[in-house]
């Protein structure tokens, strides 16, 4: 909306004309006069509105550009730690420096304690290395021994390979065994191959029923005709007294493993690396599969 100079003045006049009237009016204190001057202020009021209308769509403010929103700079990073604090830490003190030990392998008897950091680079609770029960042995005894036989390796309770001693011409096993009629001794023996593929194949076939414990079988092994007097299952196999001497491969082809006691399949597990607590059930189970994955370590002997 514009308004001309003729527009402007007239608004002007009027409000001058106003302004003299207003004084006269207040003067007199009577009612109709009272009135008049409430009707001409609000028409004063009135005309004030209408040029402050009237001005302020006349008057165009120029256009203000709008700042464009700028990124914050990065705050300031904080300076590295001086090179000197970090050494610090680095290098333990004198007074209170703890050695560090080098890291001791689980199969050592050692009962030296290992000194580990924490979290923060300080010592945490010193950490003692496990003790592996299963090497530990007495004072003068080894783990090596004189092979006791052919087929036997200087480590107790172990044997060769099938494929070795396939490889060695090695195919019959032997073993002494005693009648329990007639007392008489006598050598015997078995077919390597053709005997453990029999063991080999139960095993395979009953292995899932046998629930990790000897079946009655191996528990109560049918022993061999005595070839002397022929009295039937009378033949049983002479155990040495040391163990280190027991002959494992004779006893496992004739399936007789039942007739050791139950330290003496202790022995095997213990030198094995096999659990050899509980049952004699469990542990003689134990000793079959361990003796089997000798020979043949791709077997179905896995526990």
């Amino acid at each position: 909306m514009n308004m001309n100079k003729e527009d402007r003045d007239e608004l002007k006049k009027r409000k001058n004309n106003s302004h003299s009237r207003s004084p006269d009016l207040r003067n007199n204190n009577s009612p109709d006069q009272y009135i008049l001057t409430t009707e001409l202020q609000q028409e004063h009021d009135e005309e004030d509105d209408d040029l402050k209308l009237a001005l302020t769509l006349f008057y165009r403010p120029p256009k203000r550009s709008v700042p464009v929103d700028q990124p914050l700079p990065p705050p300031p990073t904080s300076p590295p730690p001086p090179l000197t604090q970090s050494i610090s830490l680095q290098v333990p003190h004198h007074l209170y420096a703890v050695p560090i030990v080098p890291f001791v392998p689980e199969s050592s008897s050692s009962s030296t304690p290992l000194i580990m950091c924490g979290p923060e680079g300080g010592p945490s609770r010193p950490i003692r290395a496990r003790r592996n029960q299963s090497r530990v042995l007495r004072e003068g005894k080894s783990d090596t021994v004189i092979a006791p036989f052919p087929w036997a390796t200087t480590r107790r309770a172990t044997v060769y390979s099938l494929e070795c001693l396939l490889s060695k011409q090695i195919d019959t096993i032997t073993g002494f065994v005693q009648c329990k009629r007639c007392e008489r001794q006598y050598e015997m023996g078995y077919n390597l191959e053709k005997t453990f593929n029999e063991v080999g194949h139960y095993i395979a076939e009953n292995k899932n029923s046998m629930h990790d414990r000897a079946p009655s079988k191996w528990m109560n092994p049918v022993l061999p005709k005595c070839e002397f007097c022929g009295q039937e299952n009378s033949a049983k196999p002479i155990i040495s007294q040391k163990k280190k001497a027991i002959n494992w491969l004779f006893l496992l082809l004739g399936q007789m493993l039942g007739c050791c006691t139950l330290e003496q399949l202790k022995y095997f597990c213990k030198h094995t690396k096999n659990h050899r607590t509980g049952a004699k059930d469990r542990v003689l189970y134990l000793t079959y599969l361990g003796l089997c994955k000798q020979l043949d370590l791709s077997g179905p002997f896995d526990r």
